[in-house]
This record gives structure tokens, C-alpha cells and sequence, in this order.
């Protein structure tokens, strides 16, 4: 099992810049995928972004060339700097790990896949 914890939300304006932190204990953090989800106001979870055991990374094309996802392995951490926000980037930004498929070579990451979130953390985007 894998224990996660975010860091960073808050209020923003629209244009702006914000980097949210995932802190992982548990399982070795260098031997899995770790994603960034989030939900809005009334809307499914959905999917932003993945960052795979090597370093790939994926984006949805919501986020794609405004987002970037990075790891530091030596301290556990996964980041998802965003740039250029939205109003509706606005949602619950959640971190999860896909600790059940070590060294995953494939690139299909969907939300079953990551069997650990955390909390949560909101971001809200003001116009």
C-alpha cells in the first residue's frame, strides 16, 4: 500500500502559475507510474496526466503544452506544475500511484489503474 499526500492548491488567477506536490511513503516510489487527477464542481473524475517508472509522460489534451508532470525519485515526490490556468482548471487535484503494475512499460493509464490516492487538494482559477 502506498500512503500519498498533496500539497500546493490554492486560489489563482487566470494566467497564472501553480505547482501542486504528492509526497509517497510505502512501496518503492522509483518502480511505479504516478498520475495527477482531479474532479470539478459537478463533474466525474477525470484524468490529467501520468508520469511512468522511467519518465514518460502523458497529458490529457486538455492540459497538454500548459501542464508538466515530473518526478524526483530520491525524495518520493511527484509534481504537476501547471501554467497558463484556466477558470476551468478549476477542481479537486488528486495524486495517485499505479503500485500494482511495477516497471509498467506500457502507456494505457486509466483511473482503475491507480489503486492509491490522496486527500486531495483544491485549486480554484478566478477569471
Amino acid at each position: 500500500q502506498v500512503q500519498l499526500v498533496e500539497s500546493g492548491g490554492g486560489l489563482m488567477q487566470a494566467g497564472e502559475s501553480l505547482k501542486l506536490s504528492c509526497a509517497a511513503s510505502g512501496r518503492t516510489f522509483s518502480s511505479y507510474a504516478m498520475g495527477w487527477f482531479r474532479q470539478g464542481p459537478g463533474k466525474e473524475r477525470e484524468f490529467v496526466a501520468a508520469i511512468s517508472w522511467s519518465g514518460r509522460t502523458f497529458y490529457a489534451d486538455s492540459v497538454k503544452g500548459r501542464f508538466t508532470i515530473s518526478r524526483d525519485n530520491a525524495k518520493s515526490t511527484t509534481y504537476l506544475q501547471m501554467n497558463k490556468m484556466k477558470p476551468e482548471d478549476t477542481a479537486v487535484y488528486y495524486c495517485a500511484a499505479d503500485a500494482t503494475r511495477p516497471y509498467y512499460g506500457g502507456s494505457s493509464f486509466s483511473r482503475a489503474d491507480f489503486g492509491s490516492w490522496g486527500q486531495g487538494t483544491q485549486v480554484t482559477v478566478s477569471s
